[in-house]
């Protein structure tokens, strides 16, 4: 499976195996979503966070689609084992009594990612911004040194 989006929406397939597909068939995924209670929409998990990972020569780029979210809502951390974690909550609407839902689809609760970084990652330049929904983390790449080759001369 390719985690190359088609142009006709979802990921495209392929004869491939890829371990590191989201590609998850979900035999429910047409039905209709029913919260009899507001117990239960507070808890149910903000699951849909799906985040794209670019390496570029200068940086990795990790871009998240988080519509609705204030980044104030957001959390960008790094743990000291190099564990990029981005993480958030968005809150369920308050329900007036007399209110009458007819369909519930977008999620509420709490996100959290976690991505192991690279040795080459310069943890200490991560910037992170917020536009459109749209949070864009960019973590630095430190320079590959190349090793330094001596000829040696051959005696005899």
């Amino acid at each position: 499976m390719s985690l190359i989006p088609s142009f006709f929406g979802g990921r495209r397939s392929s004869n491939v195996f890829d371990p590191f597909s989201l590609d998850v068939w979900d035999p429910f995924k047409d039905f209709a979503v029913h919260f009899p209670s507001e117990f239960s929409r507070e808890n149910s998990v903000f699951v849909n966070t799906r985040i794209d990972w670019k390496e570029t020569p200068e940086a990795h780029e990790f871009k998240a689609d988080l519509p609705g979210l204030k980044k104030e809502e957001v959390k960008v951390e790094v743990e000291d084992d190099r564990v990029l974690q981005i993480s958030g909550e968005r809150k369920v609407e308050k329900e007036d009594k007399n209110d009458k839902w007819h369909r519930v689809e977008r999620s509420s609760g709490r996100f959290q990612r976690r991505f192991r970084l690279p040795e080459n990652a310069k943890l200490d330049q991560i910037k992170a911004s917020m536009d459109n929904g749209v949070l864009t983390v960019t973590v630095p790449k430190a320079e590959v040194k190349k090793p330094d080759v001596k000829a040696i001369e051959i005696s005899g």
